[in-house]
């Protein structure tokens, strides 16, 4: 009868254990293999919770295209922003894998944002941008998108102390990349520190405080010509 009791007691307690630590690391919150195809190829259907901002920034003209099983983004002529490809997703930290391939002049971007966030423009908190000369990782919260730094910036009154802030909050590393040709991509943020790995290698780090903001809520994909994407996931690494 003690062990019994013993017993019933140690489930308790790991019960208890169990409930009070949430199994968060490592827990997959995306997978997209764009193994799929759209109803109507003359409007944008990206499907599993993508959204685009083709209606707001190109009238409506299609801009993403799945094809042969990978996501195609470009840019229309009418657009007035570069494409933005969204998912939304909530964590803190997260490792997002993914296939890509640009050409000469191109860039993808991985921004993340939390749309809560009302500090910043749109909420930007930061992005890996990459071309095929040169990654760029940025601190946009408390860098270039910070709302009183942005609007000053508009009106053409960026003083010496921004243009210095906003050079600290991102760092440049040189790329040898092959166009058009694909490349895996693996972008870690954990806590103020994002590493990018491409093609299996460490190409850049870079730590500031916006990439640890707590309550990250999107992913964009952001396209300034053209990119493909292809294999995305993300997963959740809070601690």
């Amino acid at each position: 009868m003690r062990n019994l009791k013993m017993t019933g007691f140690l489930l308790r307690v790991l019960s208890l254990i169990l409930v009070a630590t949430p199994a968060l690391a490592g827990e997959r919150l995306l997978e997209d293999h764009f193994e799929r195809s759209e109803q109507n190829d003359q409007e944008e259907q990206v499907g599993n919770g993508w959204g685009t901002n083709s209606a707001s920034r190109a009238k409506g003209n299609k801009q993403v295209d799945l094809v042969d099983g990978a996501l195609k983004i470009t840019r229309h002529p009418v657009a007035d922003h570069g494409v933005s490809v969204v998912h939304d997703l909530e964590f803190k930290d997260a490792t997002i894998s993914l296939r890509f391939r640009i050409g000469e002049g191109d860039q993808l971007g991985i921004n993340i944002a939390d749309m809560k966030e009302k500090s910043v423009h749109a909420g930007h908190l930061c992005v890996a941008k990459i071309r095929l000369n040169k990654l760029t990782l940025m601190d946009l919260k408390t860098g270039r998108m910070n709302l009183e730094t942005r609007d000053r910036s508009k009106a053409g009154k960026l003083t010496a102390e921004d243009r210095k802030r906003i050079a600290a909050k991102q760092k440049e590393f040189p790329l040898q990349l092959s166009a058009d040709t694909w490349h895996d991509l693996q972008v870690d943020l954990k806590g103020e520190t994002m590493t990018v790995q491409i093609d299996g290698s460490t190409v850049g780090q870079f730590l500031s405080p916006g990439i640890g903001h707590p309550t990250k809520s999107r992913l964009r994909l952001a396209v300034e010509k053209q990119a493909w994407v292809d294999d995305v996931t993300v997963d959740r690494n809070d601690s």
